[in-house]
């Protein structure tokens, strides 16, 4: 009896551990910091702007791209993308390049990021592309030339290679 239950406790142990190391294999890194500990910003955009937005960014999906393009009938950059719907939703006008949209709003740690947050990415320092997170790690942006708006996720293959900054309008 003392053989076998020392057997299943093995056999325990041994299922616990493999089973910590691929989730470990799956995850995303933890963050060092805990999202309590860190004070929480504030911005101009009301939690139900924030669904608003997220909601409208969404719907917008499968608009086609054009450079310059701001309105869903003419189609959408990034920028255009980001401004029609801040402006649309929450009465907010944000700025019409990347380049100024790095700095618009309040900066948030990642660990805070929630919807309605303009997710920033660089190229060194400057910004070259930006997108509204929607929740459950995506993001709605308009990406590029021949393309259409689309919902991607920040854990894609290419997104995790790039450096993010995130907003808070």
């Amino acid at each position: 009896m003392v053989g076998a239950m020392a057997v299943w406790c093995v056999a325990v142990c041994v299922a616990v551990c493999v089973a910590v190391q691929l989730a470990g294999c799956t995850s995303p890194p933890q963050a060092r910091t805990h999202t309590r500990d860190l004070p929480e910003v504030i911005g101009k955009l009301s939690p139900g702007q924030a669904q608003d937005v997220t909601l409208y960014a969404m719907n917008l999906v499968g608009t086609p791209y054009r450079y310059g393009g701001n309105t869903p009938e003419s189609g959408f950059d990034c920028s255009g993308l980001i401004g029609h719907v801040y402006q649309t939703n929450a009465g907010l006008v944000p700025p019409r390049t990347t380049a100024k949209l790095q700095s618009w709003g309040k900066p948030v740690p990642a660990e805070q990021l929630r919807m309605g947050d303009l997710v920033v990415f660089l190229k060194g320092d400057t910004a070259n592309h930006a997108g509204i997170y929607v929740g459950n790690g995506r993001f709605v942006h308009a990406p590029s030339t021949g393309g259409v708006v689309r919902l991607d996720s920040l854990q894609g293959k290419y997104w995790v290679t790039q450096t993010m900054v995130v907003r808070r309008p």
